[in-house]
């Protein structure tokens, strides 16, 4: 028996395009011998579709399309579809209006419908609020010759809840070892799984233990594309009784694969088997280039314009920009103000060229003037300080926001996550923007991946790289000797170049110490009492804390940030910003007006 798993791209609420997705898939199926096709979780609606979900009239239309998806598919075929269902109990049993739901087509009609059991509510994830969990095992009969086979029908988060392999259990059931007693010869599983660094190895290894564990055969199929913050890798993969990998589709691209099940040896048989990026920066460039070209084109733009300061961080953010748009579709904005050093500006013209974006100049000057003109007589008196200088930033981000008004153009923001944690940025200036690309990476990360993006420059030259892998760049790498990111703007102390002289250590701690703390705060959740063991200054990071806790009400106006790790300031950061809670040592002894909580 042939099965064919697709990875398809939903755009959220865009029903009729989703379906005719789903409709092209099986059409191709059919044409590969397939007797079922496997899609992906809600994706008919596309994944999250989060409040959409409490409209009725969107809940009537989904309904609506997925009749007439069913009438369109070939007759023989059976197809699985995610979809939101109508909870008929509701009304009267105080339940969840909805489902999240699988339904399976086939003859023109909807044949069964099986539900989502697991309902996630952890980072950022919210199924809760909208659905009523499913119960019960799901399944139904394929008939295959002289035998039916009997397929097991999961949706995404009712195969995370092995306790054997988390060690407990975030809910009370396991939907795959109720599956198991059913005596069930296949699991299918219907995902949306966002990507995060090295999430890809963490679902091989989880479905190898179940696979192995209840001697069943698992075939995943996740979701692909990117969603406002969300991004989603893909990577389907099939797993055989023993916990084989036997097949898997790529990574960061849409697609569809048929592999075969074998209903004598109860087993799935080898399939194609695509490769992955073998390399974390290589999965982390892909994954944040995908995020730009879908959020993009999802929200209707064409082209993207970006402020050019000559530092690493705008450069990377132009770079993924180019490989994703093209370079003809970003426009790269050099803003000199008095401070500005010549290398920014020669390193920021160097940037654009290599790339082969458009760039234009503007410089600041004359308006910071008439700004101090115009504010002299109410700051008399006043020493000049951050007020003045932020005033610089925001000029920048009102020249970008004209542009962008004007043209027509996605305003990238080119912040990273050191600066989001810590409020090393300025409201309504650097942090202006449509989409935040780099904010869920830290400066050491941003200054990792551009040192891998020059390596593959240099293999480019030798003719050794994926085109993939830098788009519409890889023909511009091979005539680089020297990378597409200038080597100087690597070198350099990073500075904000507000004041004379400037540099960014001045008022943050080594990145390599911020970023080490950072971590262990936000990802691992660790205490002041374990960063000091682990070697940090006490000082330093009591220091690091206030910082994160009064940058809080900066965060809540930031743009969409691309999701990239377990932890990023986006729908999984739920912090209060009138907070005075910074650490167990001083909080209990702190005056509660000791100071300011907002630093602007």
């Amino acid at each position: 028996m042939k099965i064919a798993i697709a990875q398809l791209n939903p755009t959220i609420g865009d029903l009729a395009h989703n379906a005719q997705q789903v409709l092209d898939a099986a059409h191709q199926a059919d044409r590969l011998g397939a007797q079922v096709l496997v899609t992906t979780e809600l994706v008919l609606c596309g994944y999250p579709p989060r409040d959409l979900l409490l409209r009725p009239g969107f809940i009537q239309a989904m309904a609506q399309t997925l009749d007439r998806l069913a009438q369109d598919l070939p007759p023989h075929l059976a197809v699985l579809v995610g979809y939101a269902a109508a909870n008929p109990k509701a009304r009267y049993s105080g339940e969840k209006p909805l489902f999240n739901s699988t339904a399976l087509l086939q003859g023109g009609t909807v044949q069964q419908v099986f539900h989502k059991q697991l309902l996630p509510t952890y980072d950022v994830f919210d199924e809760d609020r909208y659905f009523a969990p499913g119960h019960g095992p799901s399944s139904f009969i394929l008939p295959c010759g002289d035998w039916g086979i009997r397929v097991g029908v999961t949706i995404c988060e009712d195969l995370w809840n092995d306790e054997e392999f988390w060690g407990g259990r975030s809910y009370p059931r396991n939907p795959i070892a109720d599956l198991a007693r059913e005596g069930v010869d296949l699991v299918i599983n219907l995902s949306a799984s966002p990507y995060t660094v090295n999430k890809v190895q963490l679902r091989a290894a989880m479905l190898t233990h179940s696979a192995a564990r209840f001697r069943c055969p698992i075939l995943y199929v996740n979701q692909v594309g990117a969603n406002d913050d969300l991004i989603f890798d893909g990577a389907s993969m099939a797993f055989n009784r023993q916990g084989d990998l036997v097949a898997r589709l790529p990574a960061f691209q849409a697609g569809l694969a048929v592999v075969e099940y074998d209903p004598i040896l109860r087993d799935l048989a080898p399939g194609p088997l695509a490769s992955l990026p073998d390399d974390e920066n290589e999965a982390l460039w892909s994954a944040l280039v995908l995020g730009v070209r879908d959020y993009t084109h999802k929200c209707g733009f064409t082209r993207a314009v970006i402020g050019l300061s000559g530092g690493v961080d705008s450069a990377l953010v132009a770079a993924i920009a180019a490989a994703a748009l093209g370079p003809d579709h970003v426009l790269g904005v050099l803003m000199p103000s008095p401070y500005s050093s010549d290398h920014s500006l020669s390193d920021a013209l160097a940037l654009a060229q290599t790339l082969g974006i458009d760039h234009q100049t503007l410089a600041i000057g004359p308006l910071m003037a008439d700004y101090d003109q115009v504010l002299a007589s109410l700051f008399a008196g006043t020493s000049s300080g951050v007020a003045e200088e932020n005033i610089q930033s925001r000029i920048r981000g009102n020249l970008l926001m004209a542009i962008s008004n004007k043209f027509g153009h996605l305003l990238l923001s080119t912040g990273n996550k050191s600066e989001m944690a810590v409020g090393y940025c300025t409201l309504y200036g650097d942090m202006n923007g449509g989409l935040a690309v780099i904010a869920d990476l830290p400066k050491t990360r941003v200054y990792a991946l551009c040192r891998w993006l020059n390596q593959q420059v240099g293999h480019a030259g030798n003719g050794a790289i994926a085109p993939a892998a830098l788009g519409e760049l890889a023909d511009r790498a091979r005539n680089l000797p020297e990378g597409l990111i200038p080597q100087h703007i690597l070198d350099k102390p990073p500075s904000a170049e507000l004041k004379p002289g400037q540099v960014d250590q001045d008022s943050l701690p080594p990145y390599e110490v911020l970023d080490d703390i950072l971590d262990r705060l936000v990802q691992r959740h660790e205490s002041v009492a374990e960063m000091v063991a682990a070697g940090h200054d006490a000082a330093v990071v009591d220091k690091v804390l206030r910082l994160v806790a009064r940058a809080e009400f900066k965060r809540r106006q930031a743009p969409p940030v691309l999701k990239v790790t377990d932890r990023a300031f986006g729908m999984g950061w739920r912090m209060p910003i009138a907070n005075r809670w910074t650490s167990e040592v001083k909080a209990a002894a702190q005056p509660i007006a000791s100071e300011p909580l907002l630093q602007t």
